[in-house]
């Protein structure tokens, strides 16, 4: 039987990861070490280096999954064949997940008609043109301009933006908190899972080298947002929280944030809604450039 070590993703593992991920970019957002070391702590993920590829696999007791291959195109293809046989040795159909349109074009020069994909719209990211994100420019963006102008107007002379760094980290943790419990994070799995991200994400923010941004009012944190390059040309916004009673802090942060960290960049990933119809309107509201859509590919039945 094929055996193949796989580990859970530790702090240790970061360079290892990292290094394959710089090397074979992608604009999804899985591809970043910090999105799959928080998220590992709540999803049963783990990693190995098959074929001198990097693989993560995702494995309950329903489902046995793997994550497009990291790496040369012919370790690539060569680890797929290794995992395909992994999986069916345990009597598992052979399932991929996060597939991307780009991963799945190569399946299909591969092993023409073999496999088959189904887009999950719950997991595509939505990106961003950075300058529109900034300038909120366009008859489009209209209603977001007076978002951020209605804020500056009432909280004319009482508002704030600065980086996020080690003397105020300790104030966002505090606020995520509080958002948590506006939130009744408590009394829903996934909502709970993503605020301990957020919160684990603070705790670590400068060992994982992590950019965020803080907004204040009155000398308080209302909003914070936390995110870092996710390739060449592409910035990933992991994090973005604000407190409900200050009415257009969400637009807010993420204007100052974009405006301040993201420049030199040519696309925002805000990454996913999950599903959630608010999330969605509010990520459509704001016309991304393209979405990097994501499914599950499993084998054509003959």
């Amino acid at each position: 039987m094929t055996e193949i070590e796989f580990k859970k993703v530790e702090l240790e593992h970061r360079a290892l990861i990292s290094g394959f991920f710089h090397k074979y970019c992608s604009r999804s957002c899985e591809r970043s070490f910090v999105n799959v070391y928080l998220w590992s702590r709540y999803y049963p993920v783990t990693f190995g280096i098959v074929e001198s590829a990097l693989v993560f696999k995702n494995e309950s007791e329903t489902r046995l999954a793997f994550a497009f291959p990291a790496g040369e195109t012919g370790n690539v293809k060569r680890a797929l064949e290794l995992l395909e046989n992994y999986s069916h040795e345990r009597g598992c159909p052979f399932c991929l997940y996060n597939i991307t349109e780009s991963n799945f074009a190569l399946l299909e020069e591969w092993y023409p008609g073999r496999f088959q994909i189904k887009y999950d719209e719950d997991l595509a990211d939505y990106v961003y043109e950075t300058e529109k994100l900034a300038s909120l420019s366009g008859k489009k963006l209209h209603a977001k301009r007076n978002h951020i102008n209605k804020f500056k107007a009432v909280y004319e002379g009482r508002w704030s933006y600065e980086p996020m760094s080690s003397d105020n980290v300790e104030e966002c943790f505090q606020m995520a908190l509080i958002w948590r419990q506006e939130n009744d994070c408590e009394e829903e799995e996934e909502k709970l899972a993503e605020i301990c991200v957020a919160l684990n994400s603070l705790r670590l923010f400068e060992e994982l080298e992590l950019t965020g941004g803080v907004l204040r009012v009155d000398g308080e944190v209302v909003a914070f947002t936390i995110g870092e390059p996710l390739c060449g040309d592409t910035f990933v916004v992991h994090i973005e929280k604000a407190l409900s009673r200050v009415p257009e802090a969400y637009a807010m942060i993420n204007q100052q944030f974009v405006c301040h960290s993201c420049m030199d960049y040519r696309y925002v990933n805000r990454e996913e809604d999950t599903g959630s119809e608010g999330l969605r309107q509010a990520k459509r509201s704001y016309r991304p450039a393209f979405m990097v859509e994501k499914g599950f590919v499993t084998e054509c039945r003959g």
